[in-house]
């Protein structure tokens, strides 16, 4: 065993080697011949990353989440399957490509033509997918790549294809005129979700709607007055006295003169601006809904490109901002200006291509949607589908009882494209192919006539709604499906609960009539250290890559891990990382302490003989596998963590590593049962420590395994293979003697860190051994029997300690402490401050008053006739306890 871990080394071997003895592959596979289909299994699907993606820290977190119930489950002997797999992601990798071609031949996806360019995509996706996949492996992910599904693969498009079929002969898709949300920018629809809002500063343009054939006007005040060009009424309230004259009449459109209608609507809010509004159906949300209701004509007036076109008459070819500065110009040197002022508003940005998104109405193909909703959030209401943490319910449930028709086609080239096909006259023809479409057509056209396919592809999440189930086969009934699917748990951060969970659940429910997944288990973001969001312009990102360079993958994982609660953002710094390496570090040179003293023991010893030690730190072990058992089943995976290394920090490492020394060095039985504990422990922490820190403890593992076979010590099931695949430290039973060991281990340790506390107050130099007395009355016995522990660990003079029941004279020259009912008397007195110490007893005497007066308060109270009897009896021992420490403080401060 090297002295020191290097991680760079042990990761990719050690990664080879779970992959090449075929780990990573669910038991009980339903594909071969022995498969027992009643063995309930538990899968994962991965969220797709995409397929030209960079490794980021939202990565890493669900990498590394999803490994550690995927590792657990598979050490509880559960038949475990992690599917792995890719997206295509179309605006996302359609706009890389398109950049990098223009950049590097000048030319664009138009010129180049869709084949070329779709040729041109997938040579992009063959080159740097696999950088992707490579970089979760990286992580130590141990999914099954033999099932590597992509979101655009024949399969996947075959459930696609079904799916749209399925909803379009349902009546449940449609195609028509609506207003969407449109980016100039990427030239295509994206929907509700895709858009971000952004506080931004503006200008309130407040101008004159003169009213026909008057020299009144109407107030209005805009922040767009290039939209203006589309107004088609102007609003009032009905009941607004200012403006209720005007109800019926005509206003004027500035700079076009077009007459347009004044109408009265609830919508406006009287107190809010002016009190009137322009109304621009074409162009805005609220207006089109108003426009619906009043049949106002719906009047588009830019073009794909934002440009104006010839509804805008002279503004024809401007873009918006342009547009926007001449006609407030012209509107000015008109006479209708009223004022303009600074005003801060929400402006809608592309979520991928960051340009200002322009409400538009649109042909698209939507998704009546609603219907799937319904069941939807009666799968989660019910208690079908769990959602963690549980606060997210009313989230999930406030967006989709509030949910639109989702618009899903997408005016791109890479993608599932839309499997319509148009006859001459239009007529629709939804088809799995363009031979059955043919098909189709011929019932209704004669002789040779040709068919168009729609151009559009389905947006991105359309396929991904699938996943669970095509990524199995779906809508073949492949063994894969039938054993896998429903899969187990869905974990995903919250920012795409809507985005993908939701959809996932309502399309799971539409084709398989089963909820896709039992669990969805939801993480935050990772901000900076300051909580702040990690983006490029502040200069604040975190590149996963080079932390696991810099530290390790276990460093970075285990800190993911260990700092994560659901539903919650957690911030993440360097220095916790660098933290974390030191922690697999310490858990490296605790091992190696650990084989030495192994090598120093007999390989045959039947009888036991524990220690109070060994016992303490076996009662400690197993409130741990209980604790972390409790935990693991909440889903409260950070906590547990936290858990295991406390234990291995605090009690393992600090304590009982030092302690087992001293035992060894013992020899004979004591020696060969503190060797059996030692490897015991270790073996536990190491198997609880695997699916956060996978390849230092499959290292270490490995030499442990090594070590005890060769002295004979195994655990009770033997040492399995490999410790990806060893059993997971189940429970164990408490049978009633390890409160009483841990107590009275706990005051061995007290004594120690008094006697260290004191002698570091005192500068006595660490290796100078003192000798000293200790009166330790009911407790004696167990003093004595850790006489050697006490003397080793608190630097004391073995032959100078006295250990007795009582003590009735003062020692001359000696420091005196009370621990619990123990007095500790050590020669420093030469050392000591008379008035310093006074203030320090009489600190210590105020304490043990306090503790007094709240025993003797609740003793003498209703809890003495209302709590059970053993409760009442130990609260009674505490206050006996408390009151013989205070007599010995006493009588030290009479001593002095």
């Amino acid at each position: 065993m090297e002295k020191s871990y290097d991680f760079n080394n042990a990761e990719k071997r050690i990664y080879e080697q779970w992959e090449e003895k075929g780990y990573f592959k669910p038991t009980n596979d339903p594909n071969l011949p022995d498969h027992d289909p009643s063995i309930k299994p538990f899968v994962i699907s991965i969220p797709p990353p995409n397929v030209t993606g960079e490794l980021h820290l939202g990565h890493a977190l669900f990498v590394s989440m999803e490994d550690l119930m995927i590792r657990y489950h598979r050490m509880k002997g559960v038949p475990t399957l992690w599917v792995p797999g890719t997206d295509h992601a179309g605006i996302a990798t359609q706009l890389q490509v398109e950049k990098h071609i223009l950049k590097i031949e000048e030319v664009t996806r138009e010129e180049l033509g869709r084949e070329e360019f779709l040729k041109r995509m997938w040579d992009w996706k063959k080159k740097y997918k696999h950088i992707m996949t490579e970089q979760i492996r990286r992580l130590g992910a141990s999914c099954d790549w033999d099932r590597e599904r992509f979101t655009l693969d024949n399969g996947l498009s075959e459930a696609v294809k079904t799916s749209f079929v399925s909803l379009y002969e349902k009546g449940l898709i449609y195609r028509g005129p609506r207003l969407i949300n449109w980016s100039p920018g990427l030239k295509t629809a994206v929907s509700d979700l895709e858009v971000e809002y952004h506080e931004e500063q503006g200008k309130l343009y407040h101008f004159k709607y003169m009213i026909a054939d008057s020299d009144e006007f109407i107030p209005v005040a805009t922040t767009r007055p290039e939209t203006i060009l589309g107004d088609t009424a102007v609003a009032v309230h009905p009941e607004d006295p200012r403006y209720q004259k005007f109800i019926g009449k005509k206003a004027l459109v500035p700079m076009l003169g077009r007459e347009i209608p004044v109408i009265a609507d609830d919508y406006v809010d009287r107190e809010f601006g002016t009190g009137a509004l322009k109304i621009t159906p074409g162009h805005d949300p609220n207006d089109y809904e108003i426009g619906q209701r009043h049949n106002l004509d719906v009047i588009t007036v830019m073009d794909k490109e934002a440009r104006i076109n010839h509804h805008g008459g002279q503004y024809k070819g401007l873009d918006r901002e342009n547009c926007r500065k001449q006609i407030w110009s012209d509107m000015q040197e008109a006479g209708l200006v009223i004022k303009t002022e600074d005003y801060t508003h929400q402006v809608p940005r592309s979520q991928r291509g960051g340009d200002i998104i322009e409400p538009m109405v649109s042909t698209q193909w939507f998704v009546k949607i609603k219907p799937m909703a319904d069941s939807a959030m009666e799968a989660v209401r019910s208690g079908q589908i769990k959602i963690i943490p549980e606060f997210f319910n009313k989230v999930y449930f406030n967006w989709m009882e509030n949910i639109r028709d989702w618009c899903i086609s997408r005016q791109l080239w890479w993608g599932h494209r839309i499997p319509v096909w148009y006859g001459p006259d239009g007529k629709q023809f939804c088809a799995f192919s363009e031979e059955e479409a043919y098909e189709q057509a011929k019932e209704f056209y004669s002789g040779d006539f040709t068919l168009e396919q729609d151009p559009d592809v389905l947006d991105t999440w359309f396929s991904s709604a699938l996943w669970p189930f095509s990524s199995l086969g779906w809508p073949s009934k492949t063994p894969d499906l039938d054993y896998f699917y429903p899969t187990s748990v869905l974990e995903t951060g919250y920012d795409i609960l809507f985005f993908w969970v939701s959809r996932m659940i309502m399309s799971g429910l539409e084709y398989t009539n089963e909820a896709p997944f039992h669990t969805v288990y939801l993480h935050g973001l990772v901000r900076d250290e300051n909580g702040q969001k990690m983006s490029k312009s502040k200069g604040n990102v975190i590149d996963p890559l080079v932390v696991m360079d810099q530290y390790g993958t276990d460093a970075l994982r285990f800190t993911l891990l260990v700092g994560s609660s659901p539903g919650k953002d957690m911030n993440l710094s360097l220095e916790k990382v660098k933290a974390n390496r030191n922690f697999a570090n310490k858990l490296w040179n605790a091992t190696r302490l650990v084989l030495s003293l192994l090598d120093k023991t007999e390989t045959e010893n039947d009888s036991d003989d524990w220690t109070l030690a060994d016992s303490w730190i076996w009662a400690k072990a197993k409130k741990l596998t209980n604790d972390v058992d409790r935990l693991f089943s909440t889903s409260q995976f950070g906590e547990a963590g936290r858990h295991i290394y406390d234990f291995f920090y605090t009690y393992f490492a600090d304590w009982y590593l030092e302690i087992a020394k001293i035992q060894i060095e013992e020899g004979g039985s004591r020696a060969r049962t503190t060797a059996d504990t030692l490897a015991r422990v270790l073996d536990m922490v190491l198997r609880m420590l695997h699916p956060y820190t996978p390849f230092v403890t499959e290292e270490l593992w490995g030499f442990l395994k090594d070590a005890a076979m060769k002295k004979g010590i195994k655990p009770p099931q033997g040492w399995e293979e490999a410790l990806i695949v060893a059993k997971w430290p189940e429970p164990i039973e408490i049978e009633g003697w390890e409160d009483s060991k841990i107590a009275d281990f706990e005051k061995v340790q007290e004594i120690v860190r008094s006697i260290r506390y004191l002698r570091s107050e005192k500068n006595v130099k660490a290796g100078h051994k003192i000798p000293a007395v200790i009166a330790a009355g009911k407790d004696t016995e167990i003093i004595k029997n850790n006489s050697a522990v006490l003397s080793r660990l608190a630097h004391l003079d073995i032959e100078g300690l006295s250990i007795l029941e009582n003590l009735d004279e003062k020692l001359e020259g000696h420091v005196s402490m009370i621990v619990g009912t123990v007095e500790i008397h050590l020669p420093l007195s030469e050392l000591v401050n008379k008035e310093e110490e006074l203030n320090r007893l009489n600190k210590e005497l105020k304490e043990v008053f306090s503790h007094i007066e709240r025993l003797e308060n609740l003793l003498g109270g209703a809890f003495a006739e209302k709590a059970p009897p053993n409760v009442v009896q130990n609260e009674r021992e505490k206050l006996a306890a408390y009151k013989e420490t205070a007599d010995k403080v006493k009588k030290q401060l009479s001593e002095i």
